[in-house]
């Protein structure tokens, strides 16, 4: 039984499709595009959409609860649900101090809002938490500095939760490049950079990076790593 934040599109919806595919009940979420959730979790076997902001304090301890209630267990939980600006690095002035509280509010304490809610439950299955970070996280890159940041936290929360919680939970993340998603949908030079760049020579697509969310998922021994998916770009930049 998976949890995935953020999966009314793109990465998260694509998430929820490969675990159901595998077999997996899904609970759906998003916390604005309620129809889009719902129709995914209606093309799905075994799924329920609910709607829920990950910022919202009420929300990590009700998304959990609606799986035990429903399933009785949890056992994966993925924090895909993520927000960004895009803003030059170089323009200081943009990046206020409200933005990176905006971004932080998702991205780093929506996750350990929600890891934090879903440890007992995945504690009793020896489950699994696969966060969606970013090559942001690991490089001076990204859409803005904030959120490059956030993901830079996100990955070190990985790696503490991961030695943390171990045995009877395992904690991995996964780091995509540029994907093809709603939100880069406009991203048509960095598209065509990537495409020249990368060693794969193309843009990500969500179901690359769900590939590997799956794969973390069932990996029993591994813990605290966060795998690059980004077609090779950081091996060329």
């Amino acid at each position: 039984m998976v949890v995935v934040t953020g999966s009314s599109s793109g990465i998260g919806a694509a998430v929820a499709r490969r675990f159901s595919a595998a077999g997996a009940s899904v609970v759906v979420s998003s916390a604005r595009s309620v129809d889009a959730g719902r129709a995914v979790a209606a093309e799905l076997a075994d799924a329920v959409y609910v709607q829920a902001d990950v910022t919202d304090p009420a929300a990590p301890e009700r998304l959990v609860q609606g799986a035990l209630e429903r399933w009785g267990r949890l056992d994966v939980l993925v924090n895909n649900a993520g927000t960004t600006a895009v803003i030059p690095h170089d323009d200081l002035e943009a990046a206020s101090v409200d933005v990176w509280r905006q971004i932080f509010e998702v991205n780093v304490f929506g996750t350990w809002a929600m890891t934090v809610a879903a440890v007992p439950a995945l504690r009793d299955r020896h489950g699994a938490v696969v966060n969606i970070a970013s090559i942001a996280g690991l490089r001076p890159t990204g859409s803005s500095i904030p959120y490059a940041c956030s993901k830079a936290a996100l990955v070190h929360q990985t790696r503490l939760l991961a030695k943390t919680l171990g045995p009877e939970v395992r904690v991995n993340a996964v780091a995509p490049g540029l994907v093809d998603t709603p939100w880069t949908r406009d991203w048509d030079a960095v598209r065509e950079h990537v495409s020249k760049v990368a060693p794969l020579r193309r843009s990500g697509q969500p179901d690359d990076i769900a590939e590997i969310v799956v794969a973390l998922a069932a990996s029993s021994y591994t813990t605290g790593q966060v795998v690059t998916v980004d077609g090779g770009l950081t091996l060329a930049t």
